[in-house]
């Protein structure tokens, strides 16, 4: 199981985000549930609280150890957020996303995301992603991640530019521990930290 904070901080306004994700196998990897909340504050006005939480289904179509692994997720979007105060859509909406990670070389790994958002009264939007990302060391990676998102056909886009490494911490028990910090477009700062570990111990039936 998983558990994963991600927090973006932009460098040119009091504007933030938070997200706590927490990953549950469902009687197998294969089969993943898992929950986001977040949390973030706006800009002018300026507001504080909670966004509009997620739940989660993830299937793993290919594993990760193949060349091509491929893992569709679903998610449900709940209004958790005050829409009057610009936290949430007022709105349950669902989500999908299809990643894709391709094995270039034992040193090279490339993920390719796209996805479609739907809420009632608000326009679709759109997303991709790509990134490569370079194992330096078995436990130390440089990475770069392009991504594209587009609402109401067109009327809204961003294109961001995401350069970053990640470090993972290992422990005997089976825990890793995975830190991370990118600059997307320099524009911002992303804080990542992951903690993995066995949903049981590697003894238990």
């Amino acid at each position: 199981m998983q558990h994963i904070s991600a927090w973006q901080r932009s460098l040119r306004s009091a504007a933030w985000s938070f997200t706590f994700t927490q990953e549950w196998p469902v009687g197998t990897q294969t089969h993943q549930f898992s929950y986001t909340i977040p949390v973030q504050r706006t800009e002018s006005p300026s507001h504080t609280g909670f966004g509009d939480a997620a739940l989660n289904y993830r299937y793993q179509l290919r594993g990760a150890e193949e060349r091509v692994a491929i893992a569709p997720r679903l998610s449900m979007l709940l209004p958790t957020g005050s829409s009057a105060r610009g936290l949430g859509t007022g709105h349950v909406g669902v989500q999908l996303n299809i990643p894709v990670s391709v094995s270039l070389a034992p040193w090279l790994v490339s993920h390719w995301n796209a996805g479609i958002s739907a809420v009632p009264q608000t326009p679709a939007t759109y997303n991709l992603g790509a990134s490569a990302i370079w194992l330096a060391r078995p436990t130390f990676n440089v990475m770069v991640e392009v991504t594209w998102l587009e609402q109401g056909g067109g009327e809204a886009h961003d294109l961001v530019v995401n350069p970053g490494i990640r470090w993972a911490h290992n422990f005997t028990s089976g825990l890793q521990i995975v830190p991370g910090v990118a600059f997307p477009d320099g524009k911002s700062v992303f804080l990542y930290l992951s903690f993995e570990h066995r949903f049981k111990p590697a003894d238990s039936p």
